[in-house]
This record gives C-alpha cells, sequence and structure tokens, in this order.
C-alpha cells in the first residue's frame, strides 16, 4: 500500500515541503534487506529506520517483514537531520494498514524518535509552521517543546506530543490532541524582559554615553579604543539597554535565526529583546559568518536587528575580520554551496572595542607607554582600511579619575532616559524613509541619499572640506560623516544639520587624524 506524509526543509531561514512516500508490499527473502531510503537523505537521515524501529515495537506495533521503500521527493533537495523521523514512521505504520491514513494529507510532521518511541525538539519549528500555513495545511505536528514556537503563526492547528503513540493515537481517531494556543502579541510584550544593567552604573565617561546615543539614535557603528580599566567592555554591554525596542516583525524575523541555529530557549515563542552577541577572538571565519557543510548561520545573523560586539578587535583573525565587510553594507550573508545558495539576514550594529596598542598605554593620561617606534603603527594596521572606513564613529575612551569615581554624586541618566531620546530620533528617520523598504535608520542610507537627505550650508560645507582634506578622509568616511551628522541633528530636533552637529561627527573620526600613532 502507497501512504503519503508530509514534512518540511529547512533552507536559510525558509523552509520547503518534503513529501514523504512510503510503499509496503511483497515478501523479502529472509538475509535480504527490507527497507529501502531514496530521495538524497544523508547520514542520520540513512540511520533513521533503526531509530523507527525500536520505537515502533517499544509502543506495542509491529513491523512487518515486507519491502518498504521510502522515497523524499523532491529528490534533488539533500534531506538533513533527524527530524524526519516521525513523518517515516506514520508512513511506515499507515502503509502497512496499521494507522487510518485519511487524515494523513491534512498535517505536516516533523519529530526525532528516541528508541522508547519518545520525541525530541527540532530546529526550525517556525519556519516549518509559516511554511505549512502558507501551503494550506490544517495543522502541524510536533515535539512538546517546540510548540510554542510554532503556534505563533495563526490559522493553523499546532500540536505539541510527547511521543509516536500519541500521534497514531490521533490519526486512529482514539485519542483527540489539545490545539497549542498563543496570543502572539502578548507573547512578544511577556518577553520582552528589562535589563539587568543600565547606564547609570556607569560613572563618569559622558562624551562616550554621548557618542553611544547617538550610535543608537542613527544604527551607527562604534569603535572604543582606550587602555585596559577604562570602561569600552562596560560601556559596550549597556548599549542594547538603549536602543529603541523589537517590532513584532523584527521579533519574528529575529526568531526565525534562532530557530533555525538550535538556538531559541525551551519553551520561548518569541525573541522579545535585541540580540547581544560577543564571541571570542579566536572565532573562526565560518563560526562569525556562518555556513559550514550544512550551512547555518554565524554570529553576525544570530545578531541580526540587535548588536555583535567584537571586543580585542585587533586579536581577531584578519580573514574572520575580512569577510564581515560586505555583510556590514548589504546587510545580509550568502552562503554558497555547489548545489545549494542560502541568504542570511544580518542587519547588526557593530560595537568594537581595542587597546590603542599591544601594552595599552598610548595616550594614557598618567601611564607610559612602552612599545617600541611603529608598533603602534602596526597594531593599528591589524584592522584594515575599508573595515575601519564602515565604522562611523572612533571614540577614544580615557580612565575615570579615583576622584571621579569617588565622589561623583551628580545624578545619572538611566537607560530609559537615553533610550527616550534615541526613540524620538528614530522616529523622525522612520518618517523620513517610510517610502523605502528596509532602510529604518540613518546608518542604512544608500549613497544616493546622502546628498539628499544630509545638505549643507556654506559655513559646513567649507569645515568638512577642511576636514577632508587635512585627515585625508576616503570617500565612504564622507558619506558616514555626513550620516553621523543627521543623526546628531536628529536627537536635537533640528530639520537641518548644523555646524555643531557636523563638527560633532568630524570628532568622531579618531583614528583617522594624521597624528594618531606616530
Amino acid at each position: 500500500m502507497l501512504v503519503k506524509t508530509y514534512a518540511s526543509a529547512v533552507q536559510g531561514v525558509d523552509a520547503q515541503k518534503i513529501t514523504i512516500e512510503v510503499n509496503a508490499g511483497g515478501t523479502v527473502p529472509a538475509g535480504f534487506k527490507f527497507f529501502h531510503l531514496v530521495g538524497l537523505p544523508d547520514k542520520v537521515v540513512m540511520e533513521s529506520f533503526q531509530r523507527i524501529e525500536a520505537a515502533i515495537k517499544n509502543i506495542d506495533y509491529r513491523l512487518p517483514r515486507l519491502k518498504l521503500v521510502v522515497n523524499m521527493a523532491p529528490a534533488d533537495i539533500r534531506k538533513e537531520g533527524s527530524s524526519y523521523d516521525l513523518p517515516i514512521a506514520i508512513g511506515v505504520l499507515a502503509s502497512t494498514k496499521q494507522i487510518d491514513s485519511e487524515k494523513l494529507k491534512d498535517y505536516i510532521m516533523m519529530g526525532e524518535l528516541s528508541l522508547d518511541g519518545g520525541l525530541r525538539p527540532i530546529k526550525g519549528a517556525l519556519p516549518i509552521a509559516i511554511q505549512a500555513r502558507k501551503e494550506k495545511y490544517k495543522g502541524i505536528i510536533l515535539p512538546k517543546e517546540n510548540a510554542k514556537e510554532a503556534a505563533i503563526v495563526n490559522d493553523l492547528e499546532v500540536y505539541g506530543i510527547e511521543n509516536l503513540s500519541e500521534a497514531v493515537d490521533f490519526f486512529n481517531g482514539t485519542k483527540e490532541l489539545k490545539t497549542v494556543e498563543l496570543d502572539t502579541r502578548e507573547s512578544f510584550f511577556e518577553s520582552q524582559n528589562i535589563y539587568d544593567k543600565d547606564f547609570s552604573d556607569v560613572k563618569g565617561q559622558e562624551n562616550i554615553k554621548r557618542a553611544l546615543e547617538i550610535s543608537a539614535a542613527g544604527g551607527h557603528n562604534v569603535i572604543l579604543i582606550g587602555p585596559p580599566g577604562a570602561g569600552k567592555t562596560m560601556l559596550a554591554r549597556r548599549l542594547p539597554t538603549i536602543l529603541p525596542p523589537l517590532t513584532l516583525h523584527e521579533s519574528l524575523d529575529t526568531t526565525k535565526i534562532y530557530s533555525v541555529a538550535g538556538k531559541l530557549p525551551a519553551d520561548t515563542a518569541l525573541v522579545g529583546r535585541r540580540p547581544f552577541r560577543a564571541p571570542h577572538h579566536t572565532i573562526s571565519d565560518v563560526a562569525l559568518v556562518g555556513g559550514g557543510s550544512n550551512p547555518q548561520p554565524g554570529e553576525i545573523s544570530l545578531a541580526h536587528n540587535g548588536v555583535l560586539f567584537l571586543d580585542e578587535l585587533p586579536e581577531f583573525k584578519r580573514s574572520a575580520l575580512e569577510v564581515l565587510r560586505q555583510p556590514m553594507e548589504e546587510r545580509y550573508v550568502t552562503i554558497s554551496r555547489a548545489k545549494i545558495a542560502v541568504d542570511y539576514p544580518a542587519s547588526f550594529m557593530l560595537i568594537a572595542s581595542m587597546n590603542p596598542c599591544p601594552c595599552g598605554y598610548y595616550n594614557h593620561p598618567d601611564k607610559d607607554c612602552v612599545c617600541g617606534p611603529g608598533i603602534v603603527k602596526r597594531y593599528l594596521n591589524k584592522i584594515s582600511g575599508p573595515l575601519m572606513d564602515r565604522i562611523d564613529l572612533h571614540v577614544e575612551v580615557t580612565p575615570v579619575s579615583i576622584d571621579e569615581i569617588t565622589t561623583y554624586e551628580r545624578p545619572k541618566e538611566s537607560s530609559a532616559d537615553i533610550a527616550a531620546r534615541v526613540v524620538k530620533a528614530r522616529i523622525i528617520q522612520a518618517e523620513r524613509f517610510k517610502d523605502l523598504e528596509g532602510i529604518y535608520a540613518n546608518a542604512q542610507m544608500p549613497s544616493r541619499m546622502v546628498r539628499e537627505v544630509c545638505t549643507l550650508n556654506q559655513p559646513c560645507l567649507l569645515l568638512l572640506k577642511k576636514a577632508m582634506e587635512r585627515l585625508q578622509l576616503s570617500a565612504r568616511a564622507y558619506d558616514r560623516i555626513l550620516k553621523v551628522a543627521r543623526t546628531a541633528a536628529d536627537l536635537s530636533a533640528s530639520p537641518e544639520i548644523k555646524i555643531e552637529h557636523l563638527a560633532e561627527a568630524i570628532q568622531y573620526r579618531s583614528l583617522d587624524r594624521e597624528n594618531w600613532a606616530e
């Protein structure tokens, strides 16, 4: 008997329907293989028969010695992972007439089987559920741990089960399963947790807070340069607390990536806070950008709609840093293989930190640098010029004095106070770019728009021309200065860029100064 069950293959952050055809018929002589799996399965899928056989027997069903042929269509897509166990097992039982096959056409099924028939969680439940609704299936059956994640999708019956026996009883009509229902908006607002860090914890460093406020308001990349213990990491880890809250659409996009990567916390429906990823400097190129023989999203995609923090930037491998250049501009990364190319979104804010030299004390107000001639320059040259050009704000962080630490008693602004100003600036930008798809902040402006949006009066033009000549800035740095100046103007609700906004933007090109590292 031939039956069909339905599953999904995840490619990038999207899913594609997989039809599993199971044909049972004809006896098999002793000593001959009776189970045949075709349709470009990988090694994990090929091993599924041992799991399926044990699971079926352990829930008190039988596996007759009939010739079983399982075809996974379309056959030119490689099937990877253990999540096909459940639809194959249900197909085998239906083809041997132990399950009523009437309702199989209405459901997508995914799940890894344990030998006792239990189900283990899978990756990519959210994109699979989205595809199931798009294909107009009635519902989806998957492990209980993934049910909340899939229930985000409306107009789809979601059943979370704990073992194979529950699925068998459901299709035979001997047991009713309860659908998992979720109020997406309520779940979204509940998941917007309060941060355990706050800018009110930071004493002094008002100029650095201002730079990070501009960075957050315009979505600009920023690098903090300063000696050890100056507070670079402390400040960087508080950047997400002043960013605008995730929108529901952004949350869904981010959740899809975490779902595909298998990094969504158990029983979590949505990612409610902006991601903050801080990979170690020993990270490989593939782990940072994504890829592998079975392509998976990297750290830059896990930071989508959030912040990627690279601490001790010069210590990263140069090859790993160079692969960041294109995603920083295009806000997505393409992973190409011989038979497949997948796109992962990578719209992140980069915040990096570094010491000014190997010993850490170049330009320190109190301590002497012990690095030899040319060492500081060579240390800075570990970061390529094209990458540095893509970082809008270069901010020098100086140590806070002991007197300031112990006697600083002025009222300190909280992250909520700063975030309120950031949100107002983002509202101005949202109105500015309302007719442009995919552009929400000044940092995302294409070059052709910069001249239209960032117009300068004559005194501003003269100042910028002198700065360009003296600092020998590139054309990309020119655009960056204009974008940062536009953000500074938005924070002060100014319709035009004034000379003080432009001067502030120019001062955030510290590493372009001709006397730096001399």
